[in-house]
């Protein structure tokens, strides 16, 4: 069936229909890069990179660009609370960030452009919108005169007024409506800056997307995706500024958002000691299984980040692995394609849990299978799912001795456990099964579980 998104323009299931078949074009708001990215800031790069590896397998050509922020007011902050320079604190979180998403099994974009990059796109735009009566000047200030596009607010379907409200907008008095907003702001000496026809200063959040994505995607593109969060203000003013700069032209064609995240059920604050940056998560399980955990609530929906739930997503790829594992020695024949029934579920609106689901019925059948071909064919099955979602990508082995992201704090390391493996062997064929039970309790108790096999004893890390 033809892939299926959930438009939240529409508030519908909408049929796919990219808008040049032979280039499907996305663009995602990316980080503000002045702090590690929280877990939070970590779910729509999975929700997106399972789109975009869709995406990918069905179509010829994809360009998926997000951006990187790295001029805003929080990055000012940021670096006068650290007294590090500007370009520092960007670049270093930019790195982290790269670190941190790759760990999730994020693919890189095709294009990453940075906002400082791309001022004198923003300025042409903003020239662009005070020609068309779109903007105005202010008191050093560009804004966007909000009465000038009757449509605005349709994308959040609110009240313009109630939106304003809710966003608590600032209501400056050189404002000729309390709805619009600023597009250029004067920076002091000490503060990043760019010449300009209304003196030397710094663009608005809002207008960075806007100039970013029309130099990388073009006036019109198929799919703009974010958070939940980004709906309003920022969404709905980039449609404002984009449609208007481009006389009334299509923006965007789809809008995805995922739903937000809490953690233990409360919304996820420093305050409440439930803050977790993705470094934190990915010192207490590899990020597989952070991803893996992700991916068990559907995108639209909210996702409660639990200790619990962690733990049982990392049980669930065990699973999956084990079967792997246990024919790790058959080979797999060429690329037959995404399995038809996680394809179906990631076409109904990117339903991974489905999808998992799916991928839990092919394991079944592979631990079950006897003949040679239903394994080969069964494993393809498995890894080519898995990888459509980004998952399954590690050697079994590699992932059940802990050589997959980060091992238990004064674990033993694989040499140790080998080691007493072979004197549990050794203790089994003299018949010393006390000896031999010691040693297994004694791995045990370090989280070391064996399986005997006829063909020998395997071990694993547990969860």
């Amino acid at each position: 069936m033809p892939l299926k998104l959930y438009n939240s323009a529409s508030r519908a299931k909408e049929a796919f229909v990219p808008l040049d078949p032979s280039h499907v074009r996305m663009y995602v708001c990316g980080p503000t890069v002045y702090d590690r990215a929280h877990i939070g800031n970590a779910r729509p790069v999975v929700v997106f990179d399972v789109l975009y590896r869709l995406l990918k397998a069905t179509y010829e050509r994809v360009t998926y660009c997000r951006n990187i922020t790295d001029v805003d007011d929080k990055i000012i902050a940021a670096a006068r609370d650290r007294n590090i320079p500007i370009d520092r604190l960007t670049s270093d979180t930019t790195q982290a960030y790269h670190e941190d998403m790759a760990a999730l099994g994020a693919l890189d974009p095709d294009v990453e452009p940075r906002a400082t990059e791309h001022v004198p796109q923003m300025i042409a735009m903003i020239e662009c919108l005070i020609e068309r009566g779109n903007a105005y000047v202010a008191d050093g200030h560009v804004l966007f005169s909000v009465p000038s596009m009757p449509e605005y607010g349709r994308l959040a379907n609110r009240d313009m007024r109630e939106m304003i409200a809710g966003a608590r907008v600032e209501v400056a008095p050189y404002k000729q409506d309390p709805a619009d907003f600023v597009l250029w702001k004067p920076s002091e000496a000490d503060q990043p800056g760019w010449d300009s026809p209304w003196g030397r200063g710094r663009p608005g959040w809002h207008i960075e997307c806007s100039a970013m994505s029309e130099a990388h995607l073009g006036e019109s593109f198929d799919i703009h995706g974010g958070g939940l969060d980004l709906i309003f203000p920022h969404h709905e003013n980039e449609i404002a500024q984009s449609t208007c700069a481009h006389g009334g032209k299509l923006f965007a064609r789809y809008w995805v958002h995922n739903g937000y995240l809490t953690v233990n059920g409360e919304k996820m604050s420093k305050s409440l000691g439930n803050f977790f940056t993705v470094r934190d998560l990915l010192d207490q399980a590899p990020g597989e299984a952070i991803r893996f955990y992700m991916m068990g609530t559907h995108y639209r929906q909210p996702l409660d980040w639990t200790l619990d739930g962690l733990c049982s997503a990392r049980a669930g790829l065990d699973r999956f692995y084990s079967a792997l594992r246990d024919v790790a020695e058959i080979e797999t024949g060429p690329d037959e394609g995404i399995p038809q029934t996680v394809r179906d579920a990631l076409e109904d609106d990117l339903n991974t849990p489905q999808a998992i689901a799916a991928l839990h019925e092919i394991a079944t059948s592979l631990n079950k299978a006897a003949d040679a071909a239903d394994k080969k064919r069964l494993k393809a099955e498995l890894l080519t799912g898995g990888g459509v979602l980004g998952l399954l990508c590690h050697d079994p082995e590699a992932w059940f001795k802990g050589e997959v992201g980060v091992c238990p704090d004064g674990g033993p390391s694989a040499a140790e456990i080998e080691a007493e493996i072979e004197r549990r062997t050794q203790a089994r064929k003299e018949k010393d099964f006390a000896e031999a039970d010691r040693i297994r309790d004694a791995l045990a108790d370090q989280g070391i579980v064996l399986e005997d096999k006829p063909d020998g004893t395997i071990w694993r890390r547990a969860g």
